[in-house]
């Protein structure tokens, strides 16, 4: 049976538009229009103190703006990363008056950023050998990758061998309480009651499908604000590219559209040798499900 697609949107208003019309004496109500922002990339060239403002050389921000070089202003606590010939991330905010504003910056580090890339192309590269056996299913290893965590370190999936994972796939702006938001609820939920349990070979992975929007801080924000326990749990973002073919792999459908997401949902269990041992497609699962499938401690080990 094919996986439910489910639509999500992203919450973003559509800009009304004004017509001509006569002139007349009654007052008019000012159209409000919500800011839109899009992921950027790019390097500090200038940066004026004084004006509050930065000059940019950026990547193409895809169905806005070519690769240019351009002015922003900024927040003031963002201040300190824009030093001249630094490379950061961030989100550009157009208010739709002209305004063109950074927030979120991020700093790159170019050590971190090769190994991403890296394990990138080599996600990219297996993901074509596989062709149309790139769905991974029950019983086969999940593939070599590597993504930023909310924190902003490089985390490759070799990190958690040797311990079981359960991993899903949410993003930030999903505004529907039953889907993304009630995933990470079950995953908080199966956290806690593992600790009760006393299970301590456990790690639970959450994997963004909107890495353009879902940065490290992102990710971290909408983590802490839902009072969850890093110690064993980790958001985890990417290079776009990454992440579509960790998705194609893992079966997970997203397709974009011009202000929502249509994906499917899926909730996998993985051993510690890496291999899928069970998955549940869809919102219908519970904690007490996976947690009947992790090996308990030992009858006089304290949890």
């Amino acid at each position: 049976m094919r996986p439910t697609i489910f639509i999500l949107t992203l919450g973003l208003a559509s800009a009304g538009l004004a017509g001509c019309a006569r002139q007349s004496t009654q007052p008019v109500a000012k159209i409000n229009t919500n800011p839109k922002e899009y992921a950027l990339c790019g390097e500090v060239v200038a940066l004026s103190k004084e004006r509050g403002t930065v000059i940019v050389k950026h990547d193409e921000i895809p169905g806005y703006m070519p690769p240019m070089t351009m002015e922003f202003t900024f927040e003031p606590a963002d201040q300190e990363k824009l030093g001249e010939g630094r490379m950061f991330r961030g989100r550009l905010v157009d208010d739709g008056h002209g305004n063109l504003h950074l927030r979120a910056v991020e700093l790159i580090d170019e050590v971190k950023e090769r190994a991403i890339r890296a394990a990138a192309n080599q996600l990219r590269q297996d993901t074509e050998m596989r062709g149309k056996g790139a769905y991974r299913e029950i019983g086969e290893t999940v593939p070599q990758f590597s993504l930023y965590n909310q924190d902003g370190a490089v985390i490759p999936v070799s990190r958690f061998r040797g311990r079981f994972v359960v991993m899903n796939f949410i993003y930030t702006r999903c505004p529907i309480a039953t889907m993304c938001p009630a995933s990470t609820n079950r995953m908080i939920s199966l956290q806690r009651e593992a600790k009760v349990q006393g299970i301590t070979q456990l790690e639970l992975v959450s994997i963004t499908l909107d890495p353009a929007y879902d940065t490290p801080s992102v990710l971290r924000e909408y983590a802490t604000v839902r009072g969850v326990d890093f110690a064993n749990f980790s958001f985890l973002t990417g290079p776009e590219g990454a992440v579509r073919d960790l998705l194609h792999q893992f079966g997970v459908i997203v397709e974009p559209g011009d202000n929502y997401l249509k994906h499917t949902l899926s909730t996998l269990l993985i051993d510690g040798q890496g291999k899928i041992i069970h998955r549940v497609d869809g919102t219908n699962w519970s904690p007490a499900e996976f947690l009947a499938r992790l090996p308990l401690p030992p009858a006089n080990a304290k949890p």
